[in-house]
């Protein structure tokens, strides 16, 4: 077990160092092109090539990566050009409000699609099954900017039983997260159930639930105790990979409820041409998905031995 942890680790440490290379080459390539971000279109040439010299730019490109990467490690992320502050002052607040989003988001979606995902499962083919797969087909079919315009129709300008924006100006407010909570669990539990459903389905098929089904074992029994836990597996794989989409894949729900997370601020920073800020949201975003990666194959181990053991 210790060797195949080990393994995985390094492995993330190799996929981090490559996918680190690869944003430094996409956005820290031209040093010119950086040079007038920062300065401004207005700057002179005399002015950027100063700023460059004091800045590093004028070294090798290998030199400059390992310097860049140093400054994320020891956490020197630079300065944002748009708001003038350290980008560590802006990045991981907006983080952890992302990350409260989407962990209600992940309470609400989870226990119900994989409720959902197996009682269509259990019985594949039936009316529960049927109306199961449809209900989240219909709703996974319905874009978030879609969906979020509908349930403030509703519950905004028809009912008035919610506020439209989640800016959170007063400080922390649970009925502010809501909406964008409803948005997020209608798109994706959808997606998750039938996940759940297909792999359930595929369990209860297997010739060993057959068998512990002809011994006259209870039917929870043989649910809970034999076809879940594979049949998890598969489920288990996409919640993981739905981490990567709320991090980064929100950025319509924040920007439509005015929401300050980290998928808002990468547009903001994109919008801003606020090199800086780009650079720290691929990296987190780089790190997050690498990281839940390594998370979801040491999780195949506990739900299924053999994987450890292959």
């Amino acid at each position: 077990m210790l060797v195949f942890l080990a393994r995985r680790l390094a492995y993330m440490a190799l996929t981090m160092l490559v996918l680190s290379l690869i944003v430094f080459l996409v956005l820290e390539f031209s040093p010119g092109s950086i040079a007038t971000k920062v300065l401004g279109p207005y700057s002179s040439e005399e002015q950027r090539a100063i700023w460059l010299e004091e800045n590093g730019y004028n070294e090798p490109l290998f030199v400059r990566y390992f310097d860049w990467l140093g400054g994320f490690v020891t956490g020197d992320l630079g300065e944002s050009i748009k708001y003038k502050v350290p980008v560590n002052d802006i990045l991981w607040d907006r983080l952890a409000n992302t990350g409260i989003l989407g962990l209600a988001t992940f309470l609400v979606m989870i226990p119900l699609s994989l409720t959902l995902g197996v009682l269509a499962g259990m019985k594949e083919g039936s009316f529960q099954d049927r109306s199961i797969s449809v209900v989240g087909i219909v709703f996974t079919s319905v874009p978030e900017f879609a969906s979020a315009v509908l349930l403030s129709t509703i519950f905004v300008f028809g009912l008035g039983l919610l506020p439209g924006t989640s800016g959170m100006t007063d400080g922390f407010n649970f009925v502010e997260l809501i909406l964008p909570v409803m948005v997020l669990v209608l798109y994706d539990f959808g997606y998750v159930a039938r996940m759940t459903r297909a792999s359930m389905a595929e369990v209860m098929t297997t010739h060993y639930i057959r068998t512990a089904v002809l011994k006259g074992l209870p039917y929870r029994v043989v649910i809970m105790k034999h076809a879940l836990r594979n049949a998890l597996i598969a489920p288990f794989t996409v919640i993981m990979l739905q981490i990567n989409w709320l991090l980064s894949g929100v950025i319509v729900v924040e920007f439509f409820f005015a929401y300050k997370g980290f998928g808002a601020l990468l547009l903001e920073a994109s919008l801003a041409q606020d090199i800086y800020v780009i650079e720290a949201c691929a990296m987190v975003a780089v790190f997050v998905a690498v990281s839940t990666q390594t998370l979801a194959d040491i999780g195949y181990t506990y739900l299924n031995p053999r994987i450890r053991f292959s």
